[in-house]
């Protein structure tokens, strides 16, 4: 219903996707790998939704990592096929990850655990399969895996390699990038999580493991890669589709490469507190970013001069960053483009996203959404 008309026409609070920026963001990313030689698995977890993995993809709906089993299921309805669930396997769900490991010609699951190996290993699968089991390593980014230096991990890969699983591959997670300022920083975490990695396929294939592919990725280390990452088999960056505000103060991209907003339209005045009041509380834009940014929770887009200062359930407060504001240049009713701190959380405060071309809807994407 909303096809060929003008965003401004759209109800606010409304997620809006610049489709040309964000085919542009995917066309550079598999540029960036073709030269480098590797194969990219793009992540879903920032737009969950077909029509973003087809265009990450580059229509083949192949090779892509999710991190919830909703998507999981979600991608395999729609066509996708060798999916790795990069996350560690949840003790609850395997039952699931069973009907889809037998379903799909590869589905893939990730461990950090000899418990969690066992929970697989106690589970035949049909059609004559094996379990492919990704070895979670942690390279330093201090949230899931198995440290690179420890000896178990060793072990974990060994095992996996061993009976009804096979060790599809190594995964690592250069998150840390997300502390960097800048190229230099954002390289050096991308040199230094290629290094461990293939340190670690080393003492693999010293220790008699066969293991031929490793990832890595985050959208920082992925936007400006090293060549040392060449080595690499695979990366799996995934907000790079986007892009954010984050993204752009740690030096991922420019502000041009930004493709989301959040319409939200000016619903009062308040001269008292020299403030103004839109339609867009925490449930169109999420939480996080306040501390990280001068302007608040979000940059008002064309408006450095205003911050978003507070946030309820379904209001938000904006106000000049200094001075007296000049209410007249803001109407009632009158619209303003957030762009978000953190696309991903953004995007999942919102059941559909409305995708324009030079300021026309052309499509609506619908996310999947739970766990």
């Amino acid at each position: 219903m909303w096809a060929g008309r003008r965003v401004e026409e759209l109800q606010s609070p409304a997620f809006t996707v610049d489709i040309d920026v964000a085919k542009r963001n995917a066309q550079r990313m598999r540029e960036r790998c073709r030269a480098l030689g590797v194969t990219l698995r793009p992540h879903m977890k920032t737009h969950k939704t077909l029509e973003g993995g087809r265009l990450m993809t580059e229509g083949t709906r192949r090779r892509i990592v999710v991190s919830t089993l909703a998507e999981a299921r979600f991608f395999a309805d729609g066509g996708f096929d060798d999916i790795l669930y990069a996350y560690p396997l949840p003790f609850d769900k395997v039952d699931e990850c069973v009907a889809l490991a037998e379903r799909l010609e590869a589905f893939h699951v990730l461990v950090d655990s000899q418990d969690a190996l066992a929970l697989l290993k106690a589970r035949t699968l049909h059609q004559n399969k094996r379990w492919k089991v990704w070895l979670k390593i942690d390279s330093e980014n201090g949230r899931a895996g198995l440290r690179h230096t420890d000896p178990a991990a060793l072990g974990l890969a060994k095992a996996i390699a061993e009976g009804t699983t096979e060790l599809a591959g190594i995964y690592a997670y250069c998150g840390n990038s997300y502390n960097c300022h800048g190229l230099s920083e954002i390289q050096s975490v991308a040199e230094a999580t290629t290094g461990l990695t293939l340190n670690f396929m080393d003492r693999l294939q010293e220790a008699g493991v066969s293991c031929s592919v490793c990832s890595i990725g985050s959208t920082p280390s992925c936007s400006h890669p090293v060549p040392e990452m060449g080595k690499i088999s695979e990366v799996h960056p995934g907000n790079y589709i986007f892009y954010d505000v984050q993204q752009m103060m740690i030096g991922s991209c420019q502000l041009e490469d930004i493709a989301v907003r959040v319409l939200t339209r000016v619903i009062g005045h308040y001269p008292h507190r020299n403030q103004l009041l839109v339609d867009c509380g925490w449930t169109g834009l999420s939480l996080h970013s306040l501390g990280q940014l001068p302007t608040g929770y979000a940059l008002v887009d064309g408006h450095p001069d205003l911050k978003l200062v507070e946030m309820t359930q379904e209001h938000g407060r904006i106000e000049p960053i200094a001075g007296k504001l000049d209410f007249a240049k803001f109407p009632l009713g009158s619209l303003l483009a957030l762009i978000p701190y953190h696309a991903c959380a953004t995007a999942a405060m919102h059941p559909l996203y409305y995708v324009h071309s030079k300021g026309l809807v052309v499509e609506t994407w619908k996310p999947v959404r739970g766990w």
